[in-house]
């Protein structure tokens, strides 16, 4: 029955019970007692309500209180009716709380389930919250150890990490605190204001597989520089016969032959930088650095292009002079190779907003679309492989800058438009300036 009619009839209802009390209880007073019987008949009808109104209201009152579930209640009234409404508001209370109760379970049941450990962490403190299975596992943490800090059971600092709160910057490569020789991948995900979800995924078996892929790489690299070495002689040497018929061919070898030379080193330089912690750093002045660069690539460049040098920075950035060298080279001989006869090549140093420095390499070549930029720093991936191969390019010189920039804490960033230019840029944190 609606609300409405309910409370309609319980009004309806209770003042007919009212009338008809007052009715029988002064019609008897009157006939026992004429004037003063029907004044005492009121004041005991009167009372006696009073009283029932608060013997109801107190069982009302009992029955919100205590947590047993009581039946049905009938009634006549507007007291029967507040009793069923409250006992059907009770009810659809205590039925909320057993789905809120049954999807809770669930949904710590799925969080016990899953592969990766999940953790709930205090933002202020660092405290856990909660952890599943798996995260305990992961950390090493017993059923009484909940209370635990997470930035004491790592020995890696991630305490500026997690207060930092980026969720689009994991944490890769942390030692797990459980297992020597174990690798876990720390990220965060938002959860609520106070609590902050870290989800840990064990990646010590990726780890290993990456290092077999690089030691396997390197091995093969470094096996067909001696084959590479003996050929490429040979071929000089056959070179001197001046055989008309032959030079051709023997160009072309030679050619091949010295860009399988250029691969091979790229290789191993790549596996080098790939097994390294950190690098040995110095001062490095950017004055020198620049004019060896304008130099390389103006000796690239045969007066195709116009090779500006621009910036306003003139100091040093502290690092490991041959590998940012490397990174900067590369990016210099992949503006001059991609960009047309005629085309600008402006590169310089300059302070970002940040408080750090940037080298920054501009052209006015082909541009890249910009679905493709996301996967220009991929071992051999090229924009145009035939281009690419035209112009003499191995497909690994922005896998190499990517990596020398991670060991300096700085990051590459491209912007690109297609039929306009490119521009990279490498930014440097405000501690790499010496």
């Amino acid at each position: 029955m609606p609300k409405a009619t309910l409370t309609a009839l319980a009004w309806r209802q209770s003042w007919i019970l009212w009338a008809f009390t007052y009715a029988f209880g002064l019609a008897a007073g009157y006939w026992f007692g004429a004037w003063a019987g029907l004044w005492a008949a009121f004041t005991a009808i009167t009372v006696l309500q009073i009283v029932r109104a608060y013997a109801k209201l107190g069982r009302i009152l009992n029955q919100l209180e205590s947590r047993v579930i009581n039946p049905r209640p009938e009634g006549l009234g507007v007291w029967g009716a507040l009793e069923i409404l409250i006992f059907k508001k009770n009810q659809e209370h205590r039925h909320r709380i057993a789905r809120l109760v049954q999807m809770l379970r669930g949904y710590r049941l799925a969080a016990g389930a899953m592969p990766e450990g999940a953790l709930v962490v205090s933002r202020e403190t660092g405290y856990l919250v909660w952890s599943n299975k798996t995260a305990k596992r992961m950390l090493g943490l017993s059923p009484g150890d909940e209370d635990s800090n997470l930035f004491r059971l790592f020995d890696a600092p991630i305490k500026d990490w997690f207060t930092a709160g980026d969720a689009e910057k994991p944490l890769l490569n942390v030692s797990s605190p459980a297992e020597a020789g174990a690798f876990l991948d720390l990220f965060l995900l938002p959860y609520t204001p106070q609590n902050s979800l870290l989800i840990l995924r064990d990646s010590t078996k990726m780890r290993r597989l990456e290092q077999m892929r690089s030691d396997f790489v390197a091995n093969v690299s470094h096996e067909l520089r001696t084959p590479l070495t003996v050929i490429h002689g040979y071929l000089e040497l056959i070179e001197q016969q001046e055989n008309p018929e032959l030079a051709t061919i023997i160009q072309e070898m030679q050619k091949q032959s010295s860009r399988m030379n250029h691969l091979v080193e790229d290789l191993l330089n790549l596996s080098r930088l790939e097994s390294e912690s950190s690098l040995p750093e110095e001062p490095i002045s950017t004055d020198s650095l620049m004019k060896t660069l304008l130099q390389e690539a103006a000796a690239l460049s045969q007066g195709r292009h116009q090779v500006q040098a621009v910036g306003d920075f003139h100091g040093q950035l502290l690092g490991a002079p041959k590998e940012i060298h490397s990174a900067f080279s590369n990016l210099v001989s992949n503006a001059v190779r991609y960009t047309p006869t005629g085309g600008g090549i402006r590169l310089g140093f300059e302070r970002n907003a940040a408080g750090g420095l940037d080298f920054f390499v501009s052209d006015t070549g082909f541009g890249i679309p910009a679905d493709q930029i996301g996967r220009l720093t991929e071992r051999f991936y090229r924009v145009s492989a035939s281009r690419s191969r035209e112009l003499g390019g191995t497909g690994l010189g922005l896998s190499i800058c990517k990596h020398v920039l991670n060991l300096h804490q700085a990051e590459l960033l491209i912007e690109s438009t297609p039929g306009k230019g490119s521009t990279f840029r490498c930014r440097f944190p405000g501690a790499r300036l010496a």
